[in-house]
Order: structure tokens, then C-alpha cells, then sequence
């Protein structure tokens, strides 16, 4: 890694009430900036569980995150928005947006308690509607989407909050093959635009095709991180599946087997 981390993790720990063990044990990670990370691993690994705590929706029982230098706890909520987007794997509205004035939702980090989105916020929303092809659907209810148009909305909203820093947990999950293709694209436009990606994935073909920044996870560890190219190996992903896997190459690219 090149350059100082964007986030830094430092021996965390954290169990829900419900559970006495730890969904995340002793881990630590450091994110280098502008790059694309998959964090792999199985179901139940921790995998979202430490997306909230980057984000600090949950807070950690030990241990410390940074982000671009700072503890998280030294931002304001305002600053944080500003500074770090999420984009879930689901997410329910009781209220029965439009496509718009859900993106819209995008700018509120930028608007003062009692202020209406300005021209500009709603330039920004419909321009990350038109980034993602979804123009058509702008006053469609929210309600009324798929579950892979809504998955591709959320991530319009994020484009519309113009953070430097975008979280993205099991992200294709409810994608098709093409919005899938899509997506990802998309990902690795803003990577070149200098946005940190960070996106968890049970498939290793995900992590292939966007991500140049591997983190393995299991059992609320880190087992290893790294470049992609090192870190996707036979060993390495049989050791975090717990199952034997294979790894091929086709036309260049590496494909990874079970058995």
C-alpha cells in the first residue's frame, strides 16, 4: 500500500445484545485511497456489520476507526454524510417517494434544517439519474420498482451525495447480468473520478470484475487483504469458504471453481 490509508481499523470488536459472541473479533484493516475494495467472504462473516461501524451506525465495543486521518467520533453526523455514502443490500421508505425526490434524499447533507433542494441539488439528482440510465423512471413511485431498479436508485442517490468515500454492502445481489454489467461500470467510473469504493460481496466473480483491492473476511476476521492478483488464490479462498476452490484463468481472467 501506497500513501497513508483513507480508513484505518484498529482491533475492533463488536457483539449485538442478542449474541454473546463477537460478529467482529480483534479486526484490523487499512483501506488505501482511491481504489475499489471487495470485502469477501461468506454469509454470516461480518461483512455488513463492519460497514456500519465505518460508518458509525453501530459502535464498536473496542477499538478505533479513522477515516482520512481522523476518529470517525471527531466528525459530526453533517461531516460524516459529506465525507462517507452507503448503499445497502435493502433498504424499506415508509414514504412513497418518486425516483427524483429519493435521489434528492442524496443532497440533504448540503441543506440547512428548514431549506428546499436548490436548481443545483436537482441538476446533481438528475444527473446521477441520467449516469445510470434511469431518466424514464424519475416520477415512478419508489414503491413500484423491482427489487434491481431499486438497487440501481439507491445508488443514484449516493452519486447524488458526492462523497469522496461510497460503502456498498452485497451490491449486484438483486441485479440482473446486464444491470449488473452495468453497475459496476459505473463503480469503476467513479474510481476514476477519485472516489474510495468499498463494496462486500459473497461472489468471488463480483470482487473480479471491479475490484483491484482485496480484503478476505471470516468468522469476523480479516484473514488477509491485499492487491487482487495476490490475494486470488486456490488457498487463500478455500481457507475463507472453508470449502476446496479452485482458480482458472480463461482468456486471461482468473475464474474461481468450487471443487
Amino acid at each position: 500500500m501506497t500513501g497513508a490509508p483513507i480508513i484505518s481499523l484498529d482491533r475492533l470488536r463488536f457483539s449485538y445484545e442478542t449474541s454473546q459472541a463477537d460478529v467482529l473479533q480483534d479486526l484490523s484493516l487499512e483501506i488505501p485511497p482511491g481504489t475499489i475494495t471487495a470485502i469477501l467472504g461468506p454469509n454470516g462473516a461480518g461483512k455488513t456489520t463492519l460497514l456500519h461501524v465505518i460508518l458509525g451506525l453501530l459502535q464498536p465495543h473496542a477499538g478505533q476507526v479513522r477515516i482520512a486521518g481522523r476518529p470517525q467520533t471527531g466528525y459530526s453526523r453533517t461531516e460524516l454524510s459529506r465525507l462517507v455514502g452507503l448503499v445497502l443490500q435493502a433498504e424499506y421508505s415508509p414514504f412513497n417517494f418518486s425516483v427524483l425526490e429519493y435521489v434528492l434524499l442524496g443532497r440533504t447533507p448540503y441543506l440547512s434544517m428548514l431549506s428546499m433542494p436548490s436548481a443545483e441539488d436537482y441538476r446533481l439528482a438528475q444527473q446521477a439519474l441520467d449516469t445510470l440510465d434511469l431518466a424514464a423512471l424519475k416520477d415512478r413511485p419508489i414503491t413500484e420498482l423491482s427489487g434491481g431498479e431499486r438497487q440501481m436508485v439507491m445508488l443514484a442517490r449516493a452519486i447524488a451525495q458526492q462523497t469522496p468515500i461510497l460503502l456498498l454492502d452485497e451490491p449486484t445481489a438483486h441485479l440482473d447480468l446486464s444491470n449488473k454489467g452495468r453497475f459496476l461500470a459505473v463503480l469503476r467510473t467513479l474510481a476514476g473520478q477519485g472516489v474510495t469504493l468499498i463494496f462486500t460481496t459473497h461472489e468471488p466473480e463480483v470482487a473480479v470484475a471491479a475490484a483491484g483491492y482485496l480484503v478476505l473476511m471470516r468468522a469476523g476476521q480479516v484473514l488477509d487483504s491485499g492487491p487482487l492478483p495476490e490475494l486470488l488464490t486456490a488457498e487463500k479462498l478455500s481457507a475463507t469458504y472453508g470449502v476446496p476452490i479452485r482458480v482458472a484463468q480463461v482468456e486471461g481472467r482468473p475464474v474461481v471453481l468450487l471443487g
